[in-house]
């Protein structure tokens, strides 16, 4: 697998995005698959607005939200089925606005795909749409795919055996989430201007079907659910 990050002037906001990605990348071929930083998908749909203060704030993260708490650092959301800091509302790189997720970046993936598929007369693309987010008692920013479309984003090992035979019952691979930190690694969080990037020969199958809610896990049925119950009630008791 090869990936390739793409350096580009600066999006501006309201500006082609389709035209822009033609212009920065001239070619792209059968079977590759495109990642574009969520910051200018949002930024073409004019997904920003603009505060005065952080009661501003706070109001936008909580209308961006199904839930929202407030913690020490950033207030703790859900956004989409995905845990996010602060709805994925970010300050930086902004120009005096906060830059919000796309509406629907699935169905922004799907806008870029059906497009590009036509520009560069391909049957296979993928598209990820990609943010940054931390994982619980690590340091570090990893990228997470807020939308994707042209292949499947899980793959199954559930009924296959492993190498000492045992039958699999569980066992499952997050492919989008891994290929979006992948792109993410190369295309920085910082002033590199790579908004853009481009992953040739990944193992996916692709597909023009997608299921939006094939990595969601009912709260009640996530793994780690009782932990940060309990871890919950252990700082409580010591406040």
């Amino acid at each position: 697998m090869k990936i390739k990050a793409i350096k580009t002037r600066i999006f501006k906001d309201g500006e082609d995005l389709i035209k822009f990605i033609t212009k920065e990348i001239p070619k792209i071929s059968d079977g590759d698959i495109l990642v574009v930083t969520s910051k200018i998908v949002s930024l073409s749909e004019g997904r920003t607005a603009v505060y005065t203060n952080e009661k501003d704030l706070e109001k936008i993260i909580k209308r961006e939200s199904q839930f929202a708490m407030r913690t020490k650092l950033v207030w703790l959301t859900i956004k989409d089925g995905m845990v996010l800091a602060s709805a994925g509302v970010d300050k930086s790189n902004a120009n005096s606005k906060v830059i919000l997720l796309p509406k629907d970046s699935f169905n922004s993936a799907m806008v870029i795909r059906k497009l590009l598929l036509k520009y560069f007369k391909i049957k296979n693309l993928g598209v990820i749409i990609s943010d940054s987010r931390t994982l619980p008692l690590r340091a570090g920013i990893i990228g997470i795919a807020v939308g994707y479309a042209g292949f499947k984003g899980l793959r199954s090992y559930k009924g296959s055996k492993d190498l000492f035979g045992n039958v699999l019952h569980f066992s499952r691979t997050d492919v989008v989430d891994s290929l979006a930190t992948s792109a993410v690694l190369l295309m920085g969080e910082g002033n590199e201007c790579q908004p853009l990037a481009i992953i040739k020969d990944a193992p996916i199958v692709f597909t023009s079907r997608l299921n939006k809610k094939e990595l969601h896990i009912d709260p009640k049925e996530d793994m780690y659910q009782p932990l940060f119950e309990k871890t919950l009630k252990i700082y409580r008791q010591d406040l």
